[in-house]
């Protein structure tokens, strides 16, 4: 196999709740994580020269040792003693900086690709216990679906996947830094926590309305005070028909959960009207096929 094509898919938090602070930084935390059909199109293939080329659709992305997909093809190729030449194209469609773990989803299609096209043989948790090394969202940007996220991110639970609804994803135009965000989280006195079993409830009755109404971001009490655009796109949703909304990750994108699409797009119209955000779109949750 000389050439892999694939969909690194995009995720959301329906819920993000921080539990402590670890000596050596990291935090533990308690995520639903959810894939949404919006991705990144990936393309690897061998060629002659020896070395790791990187391409992408974005000028202002690093090619190197920087960037998530070089280190994650670099990885496989020092381990395995691969010596083909690999050249990874990146036509990238997920907002950058946006807590939609565009960069990890890019890391594990390579990894998944490499695995592929040089026969390596990797099961899916050999696959994420590699990618954890890169960062903490690429095991479950690995198994992808509806997925209780614990650890720092890498201890994995399949839940009953989401029922069906339409999401509108909405990145206003400004950077978070999720170091940032979670120095300043760690000053915090004291906060509101999100309902993480009230909604793995509702996963399990199939009730979109009641995984909506708990439905929660714990690090929006940090991002929003400094991006209040934030909840101007939160506002609009809910009063356009969506059920809730809320940030995911560490920011700044906002995604809207509805039942009737004609409602998501006439949000997305009007957050576009009102110049709110420039990257909108309008989709749907992404479900993983289980073994």
């Amino acid at each position: 196999m000389d050439r892999v094509e694939l969909k690194a898919m995009g995720k959301i938090n329906l819920g993000l709740d921080v539990l402590k602070k670890r000596e050596n930084g990291y935090h533990d935390v308690r995520m639903v994580m959810q894939t949404v059909y919006l991705y990144d199109q990936i393309a690897l293939s061998k060629k002659r020269t020896p070395g790791i080329d990187v391409e992408t659709n974005l000028f202002f992305l690093p090619l190197d040792e920087n960037n998530l997909a070089y280190r994650a093809a670099r990885m496989l190729a020092d381990e395995f003693h691969i010596t083909d030449g690999i050249h990874i194209v990146l036509d990238k469609r997920i907002p950058v900086s946006a807590g939609m773990a565009g960069g990890s989803a890019d890391a594990a299609a390579v990894l998944y690709g490499m695995n592929q096209m040089f026969g390596l043989g990797l099961t899916e948790s050999e696959l994420q216990k590699r990618g954890v090394k890169l960062g903490a969202d690429v095991p479950y940007c690995i198994m992808r679906g509806t997925v209780l996220a614990e650890g720092i991110g890498e201890e994995l639970t399949p839940l009953t996947q989401c029922p069906r609804c339409y999401v509108l994803l909405a990145k206003p135009p400004v950077n978070v830094s999720t170091r940032l965000v979670y120095e300043k989280f760690d000053s915090l006195s004291a906060c509101e926590h999100p309902d993480i079993d009230g909604i793995i409830d509702g996963l399990n009755k199939q009730d979109i309305k009641w995984i909506a109404s708990r439905i929660g971001n714990v690090l929006e009490n940090v991002t929003i005070q400094e991006y209040p655009v934030i909840e101007e796109i939160k506002n609009v949703m809910k009063s356009k028909g969506a059920l809730n909304a809320i940030m995911s990750g560490s920011g700044p994108t906002v995604f809207g959960l509805f039942e009737e699409r004609s409602r998501a797009r006439e949000a997305a119209g009007k957050i576009r009207e009102l110049k709110l955000a420039k990257q909108v779109y309008v989709t749907t949750m992404h479900h993983a096929r289980r073994k």
